[in-house]
């Protein structure tokens, strides 16, 4: 760990011009006040000179949250897609944040067509000509990671091709390294904003950005979400050509379609809205409780509409990923406010959350009661899942309690074609849409094999805990002997504390016996060994049976003892 440090810190300082560079422009922008805090003022004595008077009373008549927005501008791509990434967090920033940083723009030229040659040779080891037939030279976007040319394969296909800029790895490696060295320094020393842990944002924002400029990852992505939706005829993936793409490049198909914001052309175009808003919103809830895996940026750009109404997806550069008990659980969430249950809200949410200190369920459960009060008499159709989620997100903040990175990303999905499918039909109830797929998840939970599959599992859990738990006591009986673990003892009531350990290792025995029958009905059902009753295995069902009766049984004597 201190290797690890001293490199860090020794990286930090041969970074020191760009580091100047960055705390110049902060302070350039009005930020003064946090270089003094973060005691890093020596670094910027020469940009504080250049900064004149008359610029610095220009940049005071700006509001802090402009300053901000222009402070990340000047920094660079890297600061650029951290605030883009903040204006969709309304967990981490201000409202008057997000809706400023959501202003952000990519000011960069396109570089010259000489480097995206040079770029394209070294990574396809193959002169241009061979690869693509035509290759406009003047791009058709240019970002801070990279730009779009439009070309055609010597096979004969239109393709876009998306090459980053020369230099742009190394960087935001730079820059990365300088934020995660800021951010610990604002943990120390900033109280109010170490309740948002910087550090943790730095590295998460760190990871996402990696893949993003990994552009073999979001050639997987697509394929991947390609073959998700196989046979249906309503969405549409565009090609990627592998033999023409690398980290560094992505060739793919190009789309001529309209996009689905742009409402004019689709009424010329005699597409039908209502059906696009209804398709889009299916879509990504199959997305998200189906599959699990999702388009984590599903904004009108990112979606073309192609002639019968069909829905193309673009950038797979941020996908999200939820596993089953996550999706669950976020089931849950929702059916339980639908449902006006704040009690299950509230377990939904501490299942789903991340915190740093133990939360206080009574406030949380009230905060919640009185959230749920204030939809109580609207009806299910004037609910918008956005207002709800949203509210649900400022409410957790202020307990402090944390939404997982990619439980965010589908919060965001969700929301971002809940306003999509709005303004493509005014009637459009993305409540609606999503209430069948929550149900048929709490279904699907319920199904028999889904119970005998969870059943195998816990046994499983179970088989290896026993194994294991002698190899533990062999280590706690040696750690004694060598005087490591000190145990103090208060003599209290011995007599009742040998009563009830005697009860409590009864009852652990009896569970014991009630699992082993439960896993053995289990492995007896799986194995189709006769006879049987009602297509089932006879030894099976009387095994469940039995544990059934002693489970009940063991509950009953629990509850009377008024024990848990």
């Amino acid at each position: 760990m201190f290797v690890r440090k001293i490199g860090f810190i020794s990286r930090t300082y041969r970074h020191i011009n760009r580091y100047r560079q960055i705390l110049s422009i902060l302070f350039k922008y009005g930020f003064g006040d946090l270089i003094d805090q973060l005691n890093v003022g020596q670094y910027i004595e020469i940009g504080m000179q250049m900064v004149s008077r008359k610029r610095r009373e220009n940049v005071e008549k700006l509001t802090r949250t402009e300053r901000v927005r222009m402070a990340l501008e000047e920094l660079g791509p890297t600061f650029v897609k951290l605030g883009q990434i903040l204006s969709s967090r309304p967990d981490l920033v201000p409202v008057e944040f997000i809706q400023e940083l959501s202003k952000l723009q990519d000011n960069v030229p396109s570089f010259p067509f000489a480097q995206v040659k040079e770029i394209v040779e070294a990574e396809l080891q193959t002169p241009l000509e061979d690869m693509y037939k035509e290759f406009n030279e003047t791009p058709l976007a240019a970002a801070s990671i990279g730009q779009v040319h439009r070309g055609r394969l010597k096979s004969g296909e239109d393709v876009i091709v998306k090459v980053q800029r020369p230099g742009i790895h190394a960087t935001i490696e730079v820059d990365l390294e300088i934020m995660l060295h800021l951010a610990i320094l604002i943990e120390k020393h900033v109280e109010e904003w170490g309740v948002h842990k910087p550090t943790r944002i730095v590295e998460e924002f760190s990871r996402s950005l990696g893949r993003e400029i990994n552009y073999t990852i979001e050639a997987s992505n697509a394929e991947r979400f390609a073959r998700q939706f196989t046979g249906n005829s309503s969405v549409y993936v565009p090609c990627i050509f592998g033999e023409a793409s690398t980290r560094r490049i992505l060739t793919m198909e190009y789309i001529d379609g309209i996009k689905a914001s742009e409402i004019g052309k689709l009424d010329k175009g005699g597409f039908d809205r209502k059906i696009i808003a209804s398709r889009g919103a299916d879509l990504i809830l199959e997305q998200v409780f189906e599959y699990g895996f999702f388009h984590g940026d599903p904004h009108p750009g990112n979606i073309f509409i192609l002639p019968g109404n069909v829905v193309c997806y673009l950038d797979f550069g941020m996908m999200g990923r939820v596993d089953r008990r996550a999706r669950e659980d976020f089931a849950d969430i929702v059916y339980a406010y639908v449902s006006r249950d704040e009690s299950k809200i509230v377990d939904a949410l501490l299942r789903v959350m991340e915190w740093d200190k133990e939360p206080d369920r009574r406030a949380l459960e009230k905060d919640i009661g009185d959230f749920v009060e204030s939809y109580l008499y609207k009806s299910l159709k004037e609910l918008r899942i956005e207002d709800i989620l949203y509210q649900i997100l400022e409410l957790i903040t202020h307990h402090q309690l944390r939404l997982p990175p990619d439980m965010f990303l589908m919060v965001k999905a969700l929301t971002q074609v809940e306003g999509l499918g709005l303004v493509l039909d005014p009637d459009f109830d993305m409540t609606e849409k999503a209430t069948p797929y929550i149900k048929r998840l709490k279904l699907k939970r319920l199904s028999p094999k889904r119970i005998i599959g969870d059943f195998l599992d816990s046994g499983g859990d179970l088989v290896q805990l026993i194994k294991e738990i002698p190899g533990e006591l062999r280590d706690i009986t040696k750690q004694i002997k060598q005087g490591k673990i000190k145990i103090e003892f208060e003599h209290r009531g011995l007599e009742n504390l040998v009563f009830e350990m005697d009860r409590s290792s009864n009852r652990v025995a009896f569970a014991l016996v009630v699992a082993s029958l439960v896993i053995g009905s289990s492995l007896i059902i799986r194995s189709d060994l006769g006879p049987f009753i009602f297509g089932f295995p006879m030894l099976g069902l009387v095994g469940f049976s039995i544990a059934g009766i002693f489970g009940i049984w063991l509950l009953i004597s629990i509850l009377r003892s008024r024990r848990m």
